[in-house]
């Protein structure tokens, strides 16, 4: 086992993986025969259960903790001094989209240097199964980071990623939509009952191969067309394997409500514990809702269901610009949208829904409350990268045209989903969901690098900025909840629901997943 040691300002990580090259700094050596590997000394110890902070010695030995307390005078390899730190579990991001990052670059930068040591995946799409109609989807919609699919399952993605070496653990949910790309395809219909046959094979195949269970994102295309039983059946076959449900659920914004209520039924008809993607009121229309939301979940845990939520730290949000247009339009996948999008008719219709609110669909044009408060931030093409960065309101009068119209002729010109943040929530809100304890975090992001690849789009600041933000503005500077608290719901919450055996704990036998930092110093800068 290789130890991978990150310093960069107020964080040290040390991850343990086999067969990572390690990025060794500002580490002290002891001479003669050593004790453990690592000792880490004088440190503040949150050690993931919420208990107040105790000062303690965290030794290492082979990729375990060997015990918490009083080394002093022990041998090892490399000892750090965390005099005037705290030492926590290694965090787990909950949402991670560094499916492609990870590929181009496994040390995972943005990630690891704020402390994270698990990425888990499995948004609604995943990197696995794989057939011929879904390799040739993820091949036409990679974007800067390209990359050969040489696997056709996610158990052998995740082999393939180990193969190449990366950071972080990484762990993934099968893609709901996945499963219906592979075998109802882009179109909106419902399975046969011969399909959903094969649809249930193949989370068998996958949980039997160690995913952690089924993961949608409900408000886009195909995963809208999927009704709430398909979801039942594919989940009930998840939980014989004490998977999980998780789910950007089939609304954040005017049937936030009723999206909550789906959730909770497939829990309760499945038997699954299931837990709410980065949990919002989306809209100004929407804010007071959150209480609601909130309330109805605590009433689910009462009755004995297990529901959890994770969120990020902002009130931007970030998905394609895409997310502006009816689900109808992508019937039939991306091509089918783009041929839609020549036809001056369909043109009209579209423009129409897009500029009235709706129950039927997520508009997020109208959630947003105006085209300034869009901006897009990554094309494909390389003629319209220099309108990274620009308000939806900017190109469209650049371009001297409306911007619905411009919403679409973009999409059209980039083909592409166009990424694209949305300012939606109140800071109130954020508030109010971070002081519950049964909320984790999770970062909606792929892992960046300050170079290369990266440079060519500008991601949303959670990518570089939430677990700092949350440890240092939330925790330090506006004290929603405290330190000790902060680090549970970043470590043994998360490793808890998930069921990650000997991780998110700072104690005898876990694993050495370890993160050291400046509770006076840590920040997030990222804009």
């Amino acid at each position: 086992m290789n130890r991978n040691f990150f310093w960069l300002g107020a964080f040290l990580t040390i991850v343990f993986r086999p067969a990572v090259a390690g990025f060794a700094q500002d580490r002290s050596s002891s001479p003669g025969p050593a004790d453990f590997d690592v000792i880490i000394k004088n440190g503040t110890i949150y050690d993931g259960t919420g208990a107040e902070p105790k000062h303690a010695d965290v030794a290492i030995r082979g990729d375990r903790i060997a015990g918490v307390g009083d080394f002093k005078t022990a041998k090892a390899k490399t000892i750090i001094d965390a005099n005037g730190l705290a030492v926590a579990p290694g965090f787990i991001n909950m949402l991670s989209w560094s499916v492609a990052s990870l590929i181009q670059d496994g040390r995972s930068q943005s990630e690891i240097r704020q402390g994270v040591t698990t990425e888990v995946m499995g948004e609604g799409e995943s990197m696995g199964p794989v057939n011929d109609r879904v390799r040739e989807h993820m091949l036409r919609q990679q974007g800067d980071i390209k990359y050969e699919i040489k696997w056709n399952t996610l158990a052998e993605y995740l082999r393939y990623l180990e193969s190449r070496g990366v950071s972080c653990n990484v762990a993934s949910f099968i893609g709901a939509t996945t499963i219906r790309e592979n075998v109802v395809g882009f179109e909106d219909k419902p399975p046969t009952s011969e399909q959903l046959e094969q649809m249930r094979r193949l989370v068998r195949k996958e949980m039997e191969a160690g995913a952690l269970g089924i993961g949608t994102s409900l408000i886009y295309p195909p995963a809208f067309y999927a009704k709430t039983e398909e979801l039942i059946e594919l989940c009930k076959v998840a939980a014989k394997y004490q998977g999980k449900y998780i789910s950007h659920m089939r609304s954040e914004g005017n049937r936030l409500l009723e999206a909550l209520g789906e959730l909770i039924r497939i829990s309760r008809e499945a038997g699954i514990p299931a837990e709410v993607y980065h949990i919002k009121a989306a809209g100004k229309q929407n804010w007071g809702k959150l209480d609601d939301l909130l309330s109805r979940i605590e009433a689910a845990q009462k009755e004995g269901l297990k529901i959890t939520a994770n969120m990020y730290a902002y009130t931007a949000a970030g998905t394609g610009l895409d997310a502006c247009l009816p689900p109808w339009t992508e019937d039939g996948g991306y091509p089918a949208l783009f041929k839609r999008l020549r036809d001056p008719a369909t043109r009209e219709k579209i423009a129409a829904e897009v500029g009235k609110d709706s129950d039927e669909w997520e508009n997020n044009y109208v959630g947003a409350g105006s085209p300034d408060r869009i901006l897009l931030v990554g094309f494909k093409s390389e003629k319209l990268k220099p309108l990274t960065g620009k308000s939806l309101a900017e190109i469209a009068k650049m371009r001297g045209k409306d911007p619905i119209t411009t919403i679409m002729d973009l999409i059209l010109e980039d083909q592409s989903r166009i990424e694209s943040i949305y300012f939606l929530m109140s800071e109130e809100n954020v508030k109010k969901e971070l002081a519950k304890p049964w909320i984790s975090f999770g970062s909606d992001e792929a892992s960046q690098a300050p170079e290369g690849v990266f440079l060519k789009s500008n991601p949303h600041p959670r990518a570089y900025g939430n677990f700092a933000r949350v440890l240092g503005k939330y925790v330090r500077d506006e004290k929603v909840i405290p330190m000790a608290e902060a680090v549970r719901r970043l470590s043994g919450l998360p490793a808890t629901n998930l069921g990650l055996d000997h991780r998110g704990f700072i104690k005898e036998g876990m694993f050495g997943d370890v993160v050291v930092f400046d509770p006076a110093a840590i920040s997030d800068l990222a804009t």
